[in-house]
């Protein structure tokens, strides 16, 4: 019986690991839509001290909590390893010291209990966690992927199948958030802090640019954004003016839903989709989520988003990736390694 055959006919278990950037996350996902665990100790208190995150302590900190949470998230499911159909894990894009523990840890229980492996790209698990709570949604659809380390509009084709339509040129939506953040005195983690900040602000007070990449319409760039920001603080120190907080996080904030607004609705037309969904930890942003919940009700597309619990680093929507990779017959070796650098379009398989 192929593996196709065998996922319409049982139900399949997966054990999933994540553990790219400060989050150390395990989870029991049942049929790629089913959560029965989901098991995330978080970093943030920690890396707050130094105002974003420090590699050489996520690695320490994941290697101390790695087999408890493992342990806590089969316990919480009530299950044990004989009930795993297959481990999955994280391996890239992320930090390599941190993502090491992940791969280490899945290859060492998938050796000892002969249950297979399954590396899953962390991008497309942040796309699958729409499936976790959107038990209706299917591809094709447009996805776009919004995170400290990653702005992506993808055109989801089929179950692991994408085409990147845009990318940032250089800083992530999320790292201008947190680098923003910085600035105005606000501090780590900057997305949520600048979310909670502008509802205090006017988003028209200052006039930030919308940044366009001439030969590629889809793509992203944000660094230009946050030297405005830079240079705004700056000429405001030195003439003495009084910068308003608020004011500058909301004017910022508009500035970049507005770009992220608008390539997603032109990708949606261009493709003639009408399904758009988003993921990762910017997706959670209030602003975001109404300005593209606003433009697809008025142009009749079905907007999908995973809560915000879902839209952080999480060992959920890996486990809801990796189910149907394995329903695809997708299996790894025990030479899987860490890719800090990996390309959506790049995946082992």
């Amino acid at each position: 019986m192929d593996t196709e055959t065998t996922c319409k006919n049982k139900d399949i278990t997966i054990l999933a690991i994540e553990s790219s950037c400060d989050e150390t996350a395990a989870a029991v996902v049942r049929n790629g839509r089913e959560v029965l665990s989901n098991i995330i100790s978080s970093q943030i208190d920690l890396h707050t001290l130094y105002g974003g995150v420090v590699p050489e302590i996520a690695s320490r900190k994941h290697t101390e909590r790695i087999n408890q949470v493992i342990a806590e998230a089969l316990q919480t499911a009530d299950m044990t390893l004989r009930d795993m159909d297959a481990i999955a894990v994280t391996y890239g894009p992320g930090l390599v010291g941190a993502l090491l523990v992940g791969v280490s840890a899945a290859k060492a229980i998938s050796f000892a209990s002969g249950i297979p492996l399954i590396g899953v790209h962390h991008i497309e698990g942040h796309i699958s966690a729409n499936y976790i709570e959107n038990k209706e949604l299917e591809p094709p659809y447009v996805c776009l992927v919004v995170s400290g380390g990653h702005s992506h509009l993808v055109q989801v084709r089929d179950y692991g199948e994408y085409e990147i339509m845009g990318r940032t040129r250089d800083d992530a939506a999320g790292e201008a958030f947190d680098k923003v953040a910085r600035a105005i005195g606000l501090g780590y983690p900057g997305g949520p802090k600048i979310d909670k900040v502008s509802k205090e602000g006017d988003p028209d007070a200052i006039k930030f640019p919308r940044a366009k990449v001439a030969d590629a319409v889809y793509d992203f760039s944000f660094s230009g954004l946050k030297s405005a920001v830079l240079n705004y603080l700056n000429s405001c120190e030195m003439k003495g003016i009084a910068v308003c907080q608020a004011d500058v996080a909301a004017s910022f904030q508009k500035a970049v839903v507005d770009v992220l607004v608008e390539h997603s609705m032109n990708a949606l037309q261009e493709c003639g989709m009408k399904k758009f969904a988003i993921a990762g930890g910017v997706a959670s942003n209030s602003a975001l989520r109404s300005a593209l919940e606003e433009e697809c009700a008025r142009r009749n597309i079905t907007f999908y988003h995973p809560s915000p619990i879902l839209c952080t680093d999480n060992a959920a929507m890996i486990g809801a990736a990796a189910y149907y990779e394995y329903c695809k017959g997708v299996r790894h070796g025990y030479d899987l390694n860490a890719v800090p650098n990996l390309k959506l379009g790049d995946k082992k398989t």
